[in-house]
C-alpha cells in the first residue's frame, strides 16, 4: 500500500494528504492530528469518535442533487423524497445534526420500532415524511395514529396482513366520526423475486423476512377497498438488501416493483402514488483497487432509477409516482472517524539491538549476520535464499541440541531483519515469495480500542473499513502491519491480509505517539457495538467549521466510567463500593494513613473508563526528548 492508502478510491474527497498528515478537506483544512492533539490537551484518553456533521450534508446534497437532476433531464413529473432509517445510527448527536441539516430538503426519518419511532415523532419537522417498517403491534400503530393526529406525515407500512387488520381496528377506535377521519398512509411492502448479492441479500426473494406476496398484496387491497380505506394506500415498498454492490439487481427489482405499482394503480388505487426503493446506495470501503466493492455511481444510480420507473409509468399509462429512498449507509457512513493510539508493537524484540551475540558464534550464525550487514538491492533476493536455507539448518542444529536458546534466538532475530530488509529493498519487483513473507513478519500494532465495540462489523461479517495512520505521511510505510485490540479475546484482531496488504511505520512508542484513523464508521457501528470486556463508547466530539473555516470542538462525551458501566449492567453500585471499601478498612495488612491513599486511588480509578492510558502526551514526550 503506498502513502496514499486507497484515499482517492474511499475518500470522496472528504479528506486529503498535505504532506506529513492527513487533513479534513473542508475549512481551514485542519489536519486530524491537530483535533485530536486538542482534544487529548483537555484530559481525553483513549479512542476518539469523531464526529463530522458538514461531511453528513454533503452526502444529501450528493443525494438530493443528483435525483432531481436526473428527474430534470428526463422531465420525469415525480417528486424525490428521501428518509434517514434511524437503525443506521440512533445516536443523538447524529440525529440532531442530520434533522437540521435535511430541513432545506424536507428529510424525513425511519423507524422500525416503538422506541425509534418515538424519536421520529420528536424529531422530524411537521411536513417531513415519517415512515414505519418492519413488525408491529397495536401499541406502535396506535403511536402512527397519535403521529398522524399531530400533523406529521406517517406512512405505516405492513408486512402481512394480521398488521392490517390491527390497522383497521385501530382507525376504528380512533376515528368514531368518520367524516372528519384522520390516520396515518398505507404503504405495503411487498416480497419481490428478485433479490440482492452478497451479505444482505436475503432481504430481497421469496425467502425473505419481510414484505407480501402477490396473493397477499391483492387480499390486502380487496380489505382496503371492502372497508373503503383505500384512499389511504399511498406506498409500496421494497428492499433487496444493504450495501447493494452491483447496480442489476437493483435494476431487475425495479422493473418488479414498477409494474406492481402500475397494476395495482390501474386497479383503482388512485393515492397510490409514491414507491420507496428501501436502503442498500451503496458505500466504497476498499482501499485497494482489485477488490473494489461497487461498480456504480451515485449519478448512476439516480438515472437508473428515475428511467425505469418513468418508463414503466408511461408503458402503463399511470402516474409517474414519487421516488422514496432510505439509503442511510450513504448518508451517514462517511461523517464519523475513529481515532485510536497504538500502545505497543510486539514485534519489536526483532531488532537488531536485541541480539544476543558470543565473541565466537556457530558459524552459520556469523554467516547470517554478515549476510545482514552486506544485503543490498543487486543481491537481496540471492540474500534472503540464504538466510532462509540456513535457518531451517539452524533450528536442525537446535532440535539435535547443537546450538543453545541464545543461538537460535540469534538466528529468529537475523532472519527476520534480513527478510524485512529483502522486501523493503527489492519494493515492487519482489516475487510472490516475499509476499507470502510478509505475512510471516509482520509487525503486531496493539491500538487502544475494542474492535467488538468500534468495528462489530468486522468482527461479525468482515465487513473491512479503510485504516490509516492520520501522520507520519511523508514517510514511506514499510512494516506489513496486524492490528490488535485491548480485548481479552483472539478475535479482536485485524489480520495482515496479503491481497489487501496494510503497511504501517516503524515506530518507538516509547519515543513517540502513532494514531491510526479508522474511517466510514458512521453507519451501525456504534449502535451494534458491544461491550465486550466492558469497554464502552468511546469518547465522541463534534468538530464544526464556523464561516471563517476554523474549527470547533463541540460537544465532548466522555467514554464512560467504571462505575457507570456497571450501573448499566443492573449492578449494584452502592453495593460494590461499600465491599470495596470494606475489604480495604478491615485489612490487617496496611496502616491506617495507607489505607485512605488506597482508597484515594480506588474512588480515582473507578472515576477513569476502561481505555488503556499512555503515559505521556504527545508535547510531554517531545519536551522530555529535548532533555536528553
Amino acid at each position: 500500500m503506498s502513502k496514499e492508502y486507497g484515499l482517492s478510491i474511499w475518500g470522496e474527497d472528504n479528506f486529503i494528504i498535505d504532506n506529513d498528515t492527513i487533513n479534513v478537506n473542508y475549512g481551514s483544512k485542519p489536519s486530524l492530528l491537530e483535533i485530536t492533539q486538542d482534544i487529548r490537551d483537555m484530559g481525553y484518553r483513549g479512542p476518539i469518535l469523531l464526529r463530522l456533521p458538514h461531511l453528513a450534508k454533503k452526502q444529501l446534497q450528493r443525494l438530493f442533487g443528483e435525483f432531481d437532476r436526473a428527474c430534470r433531464e428526463f422531465g420525469y413529473s415525480g417528486k424525490f423524497k428521501a428518509v434517514f432509517p434511524l437503525k443506521v445510527n440512533q445516536y443523538p448527536e447524529f440525529v440532531d445534526a442530520v434533522t437540521t441539516l435535511g430541513k432545506e430538503y424536507n428529510y424525513g426519518l425511519e423507524a422500525g420500532s416503538k422506541a425509534e419511532l418515538i424519536i421520529a415523532m420528536a424529531k422530524t419537522p411537521i411536513g417531513s415524511p415519517i415512515t414505519v417498517n418492519g413488525f408491529k403491534d397495536k401499541e406502535m400503530i396506535a403511536l402512527c395514529f397519535i403521529a398522524a393526529k399531530s400533523g406529521h406525515d406517517i406512512t405505516v407500512t405492513i408486512e402481512g396482513i394480521n398488521e392490517l387488520v390491527t390497522i383497521l381496528e385501530v382507525f376504528k377506535e380512533f376515528n368514531h366520526d368518520n367524516t372528519h377521519a384522520i390516520s396515518p398512509k398505507i404503504g405495503m411492502r411487498i416480497r419481490l423475486h428478485s433479490s440482492g448479492i452478497g451479505t444482505w441479500a436475503k432481504s430481497g426473494g421469496y425467502s425473505s423476512k419481510f414484505g407480501l406476496t402477490s396473493t397477499e398484496l391483492l387480499e390486502a387491497y380487496e380489505m382496503l377497498k371492502r372497508e373503503k380505506l383505500l384512499d389511504r394506500l399511498a406506498m409500496i415498498h421494497f428492499h433487496i438488501g444493504s450495501q447493494m454492490s452491483e447496480i442489476g439487481p437493483l435494476k431487475k427489482a425495479l422493473r418488479e416493483a414498477g409494474n406492481i405499482y402500475a397494476e395495482l394503480k390501474k386497479r383503482g388505487a388512485a393515492n397510490l402514488n409514491a414507491i420507496n426503493i428501501g436502503g442498500g446506495l451503496a458505500v466504497e470501503y476498499s482501499q485497494h483497487i482489485p477488490n473494489e466493492s461497487r461498480n456504480y455511481s451515485i449519478k448512476e444510480f439516480a438515472n437508473d432509477v428515475v428511467f425505469l420507473m418513468q418508463e414503466i409509468s408511461r408503458s402503463k399509462g399511470v402516474k409517474e409516482p414519487d421516488i422514496f429512498t432510505e439509503s442511510g449507509r450513504f448518508v451517514a457512513s462517511s461523517h464519523a472517524v475513529l481515532i485510536a493510539p497504538v500502545l505497543e508493537l510486539f514485534s519489536q524484540e526483532y531488532h537488531e539491538r536485541s541480539l544476543r551475540l558470543k565473541e565466537k558464534n556457530p558459524p552459520l550464525i556469523q554467516e547470517l549476520f554478515d549476510l545482514y550487514r552486506a544485503i543490498n538491492k543487486n543481491n537481496a533476493r540471492e540474500y534472503l535464499h540464504d538466510a532462509l536455507d540456513h535457518m531451517e539448518s539452524l533450528l536442525t542444529l537446535f532440535d539435535l541440541g547443537y546450538i543453545d536458546l541464545e543461538d537460535r534466538s540469534n538466528t529468529e532475530i537475523l532472519v527476520h531483519l534480513i527478510v524485512k530488509r529483502a522486501i523493503e529493498l527489492l519494493g515492487k519487483n519482489g516475487t510472490k515469495e516475499l509476499k507470502r513473507l510478509q505475512n510471516r513478519i509482520q509487525e503486531k500494532y496493539l491500538v487502544n480500542f475494542s474492535i467488538f465495540q468500534s468495528l462489530p462489523d468486522f468482527w461479525g461479517l468482515g465487513q473491512n473499513f479503510p485504516i490509516m495512520p492520520i501522520h507520519k505521511l511523508s514517510t514511506k510505510p514499510t512494516r506489513s502491519a496486524s492490528i490488535w485490540d485491548i480485548t481479552c479475546d483472539s478475535d479482536g484482531e485485524i489480520a495482515f491480509n496479503p491481497s489487501s496488504p496494510l503497511l504501517l511505520h516503524d515506530i518507538d512508542v516509547e519515543e513517540e505517539e502513532y494514531f491510526l484513523g479508522f474511517f466510514l464508521v458512521g453507519a451501525y457501528q456504534e449502535v451494534l457495538g458491544m461491550r465486550h470486556n466492558l469497554f464502552t463508547h468511546p469518547t465522541e466530539a463534534v468538530v464544526v467549521f464556523d464561516d471563517n473555516g476554523e474549527y470547533h470542538i463541540k460537544n465532548i462525551i466522555e467514554a464512560q466510567n467504571l462505575i457507570d458501566v456497571l450501573d448499566d449492567l443492573d449492578y449494584d453500585t452502592g453495593s460494590i463500593d461499600k465491599k470495596l471499601k470494606s475489604i480495604i478498612e478491615d485489612s490487617h495488612l496496611i496502616d491506617d494513613a495507607e489505607k485512605q491513599e488506597l482508597l484515594g486511588k480506588l474512588y480515582l480509578y473507578l472515576s477513569e473508563n476502561s481505555y488503556l492510558k499512555t503515559i505521556l502526551s504527545l508535547d510531554a514526550k517531545m519536551k522530555k526528548g529535548s532533555k536528553r
